[in-house]
C-alpha cells in the first residue's frame, strides 16, 4: 500500500485507501465481540471510532494487535460454546441472531475477505503491486 496514496478514493462515496486498509486491519477484532453473549450498538454509545492509519507500519501493527485479540478470544472455547446463539442488536431491535460459529465466520472472516478484495482493487488502481494471497498474481507470477 503506497502511503502517499492513502488518501485515494475511486469514488466520492468510497472510503479512502487508508481508511479501507485500517478497516481490513481491525476487522478481525469483531471476533472478540462474537465471544460475548451479544453486541448491542445502543449500549456501546457510539464510542467506537474506525482505525484510520497514516502509514503501512500502523496497518501492520494493528494486524498484529488484532491477531492477538482474536487468538485470545478463541482460547478455551469449545464446540458447545461456539454453537450457542449470539445476538447483534440496537437496543430492543434485534438486527441479527445466529450461532456464534456462524456469526464469527460471517462477520470476522467473510467481512474481512470482502474488504480485502476491495483493497486489492484500490491497490491496482493506484499502480501498487498485488501480493500473492491465494497464489500467484500478475505482479508475483513465480511464487512457486
Amino acid at each position: 500500500m503506497p502511503e502517499d496514496r492513502f488518501d485515494y478514493r475511486p469514488h466520492e462515496k468510497s472510503w479512502t485507501l487508508g481508511k479501507l486498509a485500517g478497516h481490513v486491519a481491525e476487522g478481525g477484532a469483531f471476533a472478540a465481540t462474537v465471544m460475548e453473549p451479544e453486541l448491542d450498538f445502543a449500549a456501546a454509545g457510539g464510542e467506537w471510532q474506525p482505525f484510520e492509519p497514516t502509514t503501512k507500519a500502523e496497518v501492520l501493527a494493528k494486524l498484529d494487535e488484532v491477531g492477538a485479540i482474536v487468538a485470545g478470544s478463541l482460547a478455551g472455547r469449545d464446540d458447545a460454546f461456539m454453537t450457542k446463539t449470539w445476538t447483534k442488536r440496537a437496543g430492543p431491535k434485534v438486527i441479527w441472531e445466529a450461532r456464534r460459529d456462524q456469526a464469527f465466520r460471517t462477520m470476522a472472516i467473510h467481512h474481512t475477505i470482502h474488504h480485502r478484495g476491495q483493497l486489492e482493487v484500490y491497490m491496482r488502481m493506484v499502480g501498487a503491486k498485488l501480493p500473492p494471497i491465494y497464489g500467484p498474481t500478475a505482479d508475483v507470477p513465480d511464487m512457486f
